[in-house]
Order: structure tokens, then sequence, then C-alpha cells
């Protein structure tokens, strides 16, 4: 089965390119990607078949080989800071929830900040 790298893609348009081990381009479907995956980052490598479309070669069956390193990974958040962030979001969930016990519902500002602020430390988690 053929590899290459990913070149670019876009997960608003659906697609991308690879640049396969030959160096020829091959187009890269968002179908194409294994379940569960929506988007890949250049330089991913990928194992894929390889089909004559409209346009020319197109990747299907693509599995991933190996995922790029991750940037965030590599710049992540002090564990003493991490936990500071971590208890002063705390106290606005507290603060948040006994809101909800009185029936107040944040705004719509304050839940899109909390939310924001939660992905974020999901985020530092996660790395």
């Amino acid at each position: 089965m053929p590899t290459g790298r990913v070149k670019w893609f876009s997960l608003e348009k659906g697609f991308g390119f690879i640049s396969n081990d030959e160096g020829e381009d091959v187009y890269l479907s968002a179908s194409a990607l294994p379940s569960g995956v929506t988007t890949v980052k250049p330089g991913t490598k990928l194992e894929f078949s390889i089909a004559d479309g409209r346009r020319g070669p197109q990747a299907l069956a693509v599995s991933i080989v190996e995922a790029p390193p991750s940037i965030a990974g590599a710049s992540r958040t002090n564990a003493d800071d991490l936990a500071a962030i971590i208890e002063d979001t705390i106290k606005i969930l507290d603060r948040v929830g006994n809101g909800l016990r009185h029936g107040r519902y944040p705004s719509e500002a304050e839940a899109e900040r909390l939310a924001k602020v939660l992905r974020g430390i999901a985020g530092e988690i996660e790395s």
C-alpha cells in the first residue's frame, strides 16, 4: 500500500492533498479518513490505496501511520500554574452552580467564556 505525508488539509473545504513517496500529489477527501477522524495535520504520515478520480489520483481507505509531534505538548503549562488555573475555575463553577440552584442561568457571554476556559483546561490536560 502506498504511503505519503499530508501537504495540507482543510476541514472547512472537506479535502486536502497528500504528497506520496514518489512526489505525486494525491487528492484526499474527508470521507476517506478513518472512522472518527475529522481532520489531519500537515506532515501526518498516511497509508492509503489510490484510485483514478475525475481530477487525478485520489486516496481511498486511508489509515494514519504516524502523526506529527504536537507543538502544544512541547509547550505545556507549568503544573503549578495549571493547578492554580483549575482551582480558580472550580471557584467559578461553584458560583455558577449556586446560581443554577436559585434558577439563574449564566448569561450567554458568561457561558461562552466558561466553556472556552474548560476547553482550554481539557486541552492542557490532554497534551
